[in-house]
């Protein structure tokens, strides 16, 4: 089974996506900004996939998506953003230029979040499989 961290500092959106992906068979780690997720990384959390919102306090997504891509550049990342005070493409466009394979904007619906984890779980490949 497919582990998933899902990072973003709205616990709706967690929990949405924490039911979702359970659902369809995955398991799902949660941190509510990139300073917690990054110190689950350097505690050796093993992760096939980060789907990390861009706009939080603390550390926000595009300064994480920098750190995974410098110390572990091989974990997949989705981004997700609903913007904040410039358009949410601005925040994807400079995500996926820096390491995201996939964004998506806020808000998205369940098969787009499943159908962009499919995606990438079988073009990368689960560490369990590995």
């Amino acid at each position: 089974m497919a582990r998933i961290l899902i990072i973003d500092d709205d616990d709706q959106i967690r929990k949405m996506l924490r039911l979702t992906l359970n659902a369809a068979g995955f398991d799902v780690v949660e941190a509510q900004d990139g300073k917690i997720a990054m110190k689950l990384f350097h505690q050796n959390l093993t992760v096939d996939l980060v789907i990390t919102d861009l706009i939080m306090p603390e550390k926000e997504g595009i300064e994480t998506i920098i750190e995974l891509r410098r110390d572990f550049p091989n974990v997949p990342i989705i981004a997700i953003s609903g913007g904040g005070r410039i358009d949410p493409n601005d925040y994807l466009l400079l995500a996926k230029k820096l390491g995201a394979q996939i964004t998506l904007e806020k808000p998205f619906s369940r098969k787009d979040i499943i159908n962009a984890v499919n995606e990438l779980i079988k073009s990368e490949g689960s560490l369990s499989e590995r």
